[in-house]
């Protein structure tokens, strides 16, 4: 599964949806809302799939959980394709609010991604924590959590200028333009994570200092 995950995130997000939503048969029988509500189906199962492929609940699958609940829970009440749309682009806003409030607390997400991630290959999480709030690092946490911040704003405007253009025929169109660009974003996004991983490998003082700050902490009286 891991080894493929880039295909079959392209099936399940991008191709199922944009095939079920223009093979015209679901529009036909059940109307624009149900069939765009449907054709987020195979993406919503293969969500879940992945979140309980991790077999451990952390900071990681707890987010895609509740964005996945939450985004359902926002597309099925919308009552209409239209507002479904409008729904996700409000939805996108809020996200965007929320990775940015999390570096305005000097928490950025991303960061918590990689504590998870550093967990699953065997590294400590309080120690990992403590190493990703190095200054040195954590700048650069920030500078990723503003990526994910911009890729939702970008995003979320051009999905807005999308339903004012074309309606509900923005649907499919929204799905591959919102790849396309997330593949695109995420380069950056993994380019960042990459150089942390090198600054890690090439500053064994600062491995050092954790472990000192660390040992003191565990010293101290409670």
């Amino acid at each position: 599964m891991k080894k493929n995950i880039v295909v079959y995130d392209i099936i399940f997000y991008l191709i199922f949806p944009v095939v079920m939503w223009n093979s015209g048969i679901l529009r036909e029988s059940l109307g624009d809302y149900y069939a765009m509500i449907l054709s987020s189906v195979p993406g919503i199962l293969y969500s879940i799939y992945r979140f309980f492929e991790l077999k451990k609940i952390n900071f990681f699958g707890v987010y895609i959980l509740l964005t996945l609940i939450i985004g359902t829970s926002v597309e099925l009440l919308a009552g209409s394709a239209l507002q479904l749309l409008w729904n996700q682009v409000i939805f996108t806003f809020c996200m965007s609010g929320i990775f940015l409030f999390s570096m305005l607390i000097n928490k950025p997400i991303p960061l918590y991604f990689a504590v998870d991630f550093a967990e699953l290959q065997g590294y400590d999480k309080f120690f990992s924590k403590k190493l990703y709030y190095e200054k040195k690092l954590l700048i650069l946490f920030h500078i990723i959590c503003l990526i994910f911040v911009l890729k939702m704003v970008i995003l979320a405007s051009i999905k807005t200028w999308l339903i004012m253009e074309y309606g509900v025929e923005a649907f499919d169109k929204g799905i591959v333009v919102r790849k396309i660009f997330n593949w695109i974003m995420s380069i950056f996004t993994v380019i960042g994570f990459v150089y942390i991983g090198k600054i890690i490998n090439d500053s064994p003082q600062l491995i050092e200092k954790v472990k000192e700050d660390l040992q003191k902490t565990k010293r101290s009286p409670a």
